[in-house]
């Protein structure tokens, strides 16, 4: 009997030790997040499920064109590309983007740009000073977002700089669907 009630301790023992470190892992190191929209097509799709490492940024900072996840609202979380860092100034200009003046690529839309009409823009032109907050230069602390389907997502262009306390970290992988399954932002 005694052998039997050790076991059962045992058993007990090892599942609350598994979810405490379940907990952990999910509290602060990765999180499950489901893309909800449109705003970030072709790279992610609606209902795309993937692995958030929210660890990163507290060893590092956001790098240009990562894919992030941040706090929109109370009640909202957005995901969406860095493509402003801090002290830089941003404009878009016949869907180019440039940055502190220099044109940049940004790859991940040539899709975009090759499927579209000669009379559709991509981007609607934009200076950093035109959005809300009219900053001349990203403050420290913040970054400027913008959705890869720029003509139907909520991003900096609405929303203003994000502050680097509103992001919950980087999306690093696609899980679900399973032919979908893949890095991203690499």
């Amino acid at each position: 009997m005694a052998k039997q009630k050790n076991e059962w301790f045992d058993w007990i023992k090892a599942l609350l030790i598994a979810f405490g470190l379940a907990f952990i892992v999910r509290m602060f190191f990765f999180a499950p997040i489901v893309v909800d929209g449109p705003s970030m097509l072709p790279t992610l799709q609606d209902q795309d499920q993937m692995i958030v490492n929210k660890f990163i940024y507290q060893i590092s900072e956001p790098n240009r064109f990562d894919i992030v996840v941040f706090h929109a609202s109370d009640q909202k979380d957005f995901i969406k590309r860095v493509i402003g860092l801090p002290g830089e100034h941003i404009a878009v200009e016949d869907n180019i983007l440039y940055v502190d003046g220099n044109e940049v690529e940004e790859p991940f839309l040539n899709d975009l740009k090759e499927n579209r009409k000669s009379y559709q823009m991509l981007t609607n032109d934009f200076t950093l000073e035109q959005l809300p907050g009219n900053h001349q230069t990203i403050p420290e602390g913040h970054v400027l977002v913008l959705g890869d389907n720029r003509s139907n997502s909520t991003d900096s262009r609405a929303l203003g700089v994000i502050s680097i306390d509103q992001v919950v970290g980087k999306a690093s992988l696609i899980y679900w669907p399973l032919d979908r399954i893949r890095l991203v932002g690499e």
